[in-house]
């Protein structure tokens, strides 16, 4: 039986937990919240909730898995609920699209929004995205990072290499199968969920769309926080501790190897394993002394592009909007001068900026768990943003600028056609710099790092780092950000240990 030490309680480190202390080890959570689960969040005032973070669970198998290595079906834990449409877009143009739930219902659905052959179009694409899914997912996705030998394992032979494309963006692959330009905006989107530019984001991203047409988009009853208690209470009764209100300041390494973690106030917690939650930047930057084994993965971190952040409305809404999605996304005219202001690239070079004329996500659920009372709805507004980053972008704490964007926000909103601004009982702003302090994730970048470039996926720190004892979980390691993604870094990490 190891010792182990949990830094942080996002859903990736608390689904470490739970697998380790179902292996037998002794487990300590160690959270510098109030309440389990990081980015998973909850935020709740008189009588309206919202999660905070992620807004649905794709490829809920991973999750199912997790919960049988650990004693029981996952719909024993939480109410999850398939959604259909899975979301509703509202183009530039004016075109409303509603992609269904069930797959086989997406290209008659293209056809009737966007025209004739629209639905082939992207059949074809998926197709490809399918292959792609088969190619990476055990050999990249399932397993450690392990550098070169990662991509031997992805090169072993050309026809899987011609596959993925490493070579191709996300946006060049959409224009080689998607004649019609909303399509492409479509597809453009996916490259959100990793933080990115769809302009120098890996092809392979399109497993995205692929992985929540093929397998559903889900919601938890209740708020998606609810799967994040679920894992706690899973590892709790495996005899994991989780303290809450504990703040780790430093990874310690005694005799080249970790050791535990010293806590604010100065308690030493000793382990045989540290497992790390925590952005890989500031584990690396701030909680592990500087070292020649570390010297590596700084410099891959250093030459990253940090992921995208966002700002966030919490609009707490009288009345009932007829026919609102559970997500409903209203594109704009022109979305590379989002990504542009985003990343401080073509006409805003060097100089990231709030977003113009910004594409819009709205969460809306249909959950009495989120609304006082059946007259009343509780909208997630989420914008793409710039990271907070004073010295050398955007400084969201500058006085009035968040009031000012949000204001700006809801303008847009409202041109689009979704105008609340007379029926918003109370609105709660949160910006990057708000997400970096309740995270520690620098920055407040939803995802670490960005997956801009052929080599970024190869950049993102292992989970295994080069301190021996020291392994890492969550968004911000490999293989990524996202729901699925984190819980197969659980998964790598809980092998990597191995039982007691």
């Amino acid at each position: 039986m190891a010792r182990v030490a949990v830094v942080g309680a996002g859903l990736g480190a608390l689904a470490a937990a739970a697998r380790l202390a179902a292996l037998g080890h002794a487990v300590t959570v160690l959270e510098q919240a109030p309440q389990v689960g990081g980015k998973l969040g909850w935020y709740a005032r008189n009588g309206h909730g919202f999660d905070t973070g992620p807004s649905l669970v794709t490829l809920p198998q991973l999750y199912r898995d997790l919960f049988a290595a650990t004693g029981g079906p996952l719909e024993d834990a939480v109410d999850l609920v398939r959604l259909d449409p899975a979301v509703a877009y509202r183009f530039a143009d004016g075109t409303r699209l509603s992609v269904p739930g069930d797959a086989a219902a997406v290209p008659a659905a293209l056809d009737a929004a966007l025209g004739a052959g629209s639905g082939a179009q992207w059949s074809a694409l998926m197709a490809r995205a399918a292959a792609m899914w088969r190619v990476t997912e055990q050999p990249f996705l399932r397993s450690p990072l392990a550098g070169a030998a990662t991509l031997a394992r992805l090169a072993r032979s050309g026809s899987d290499v011609a596959t993925v494309a490493p070579w191709r963006t996300l946006r060049g692959l959409g224009t080689a199968y998607l004649r019609d330009p909303r399509l492409r905006t479509l597809l453009d989107r996916y490259a959100t969920y990793s933080g990115s530019d769809p302009r120098r984001a890996p092809a392979v991203l399109a497993t995205v769309p692929h992985v929540e047409q093929a397998f559903g988009s889900w919601y938890v009853r209740g708020g998606l926080r609810r799967l994040a208690q679920a894992v706690a209470q899973r590892a709790v009764e495996h005899g994991a501790v989780v303290r809450t209100g504990t703040t780790v300041e430093q990874v310690l390494v005694e005799g080249g190897r970790a050791a535990g973690v010293r806590l604010a106030g100065g308690e030493v917690l000793r382990a045989d394993v540290v497992v790390s939650g925590a952005d890989a930047a500031a584990l690396y930057a701030d909680l592990l002394p500087a070292s020649r084994p570390t010297r590596r993965v700084r410099r891959d971190l250093a030459r990253s592009t940090p992921s995208l952040s966002g700002f966030v409305l919490l609009l707490a809404l009288r009345g009932r909007t007829p026919g609102i999605a559970h997500h409903t996304v209203l594109f704009p005219d022109d979305y590379d001068a989002e990504f542009d202001a985003v990343f401080g690239v073509g006409r805003h070079r060097g100089a990231p900026q709030p977003v113009a004329d910004p594409t819009v996500y709205v969460s809306a659920p249909d959950d009495p768990a989120t609304r006082p009372d059946d007259d009343s709805e509780s909208w997630f507004v989420l914008v793409n943003a710039p990271r907070h980053d004073p010295a050398g972008g955007v400084d969201w704490d500058a006085p009035g600028l968040a009031d000012r964007y949000a204001q700006q926000v809801l303008g847009v909103m409202a041109r689009r056609g979704l105008d609340v601004r007379d029926r918003v009982r109370w609105c709660v702003v949160r910006t990057p710099a708000d997400l970096e302090r309740d995270t520690r994730s620098v920055g407040g970048s939803i995802y670490g790092t960005s997956s801009n470039g052929a080599r970024a996926a190869f950049l993102r720190p292992g989970n295994a780092s080069p301190v021996p004892g020291l392994f890492l979980v969550g968004g911000s390691a490999h293989p990524g950000g996202g729901l699925p993604l984190v819980a197969l870094s659980a998964e790598i990490v809980a092998g990597l240990v191995g039982p007691a």
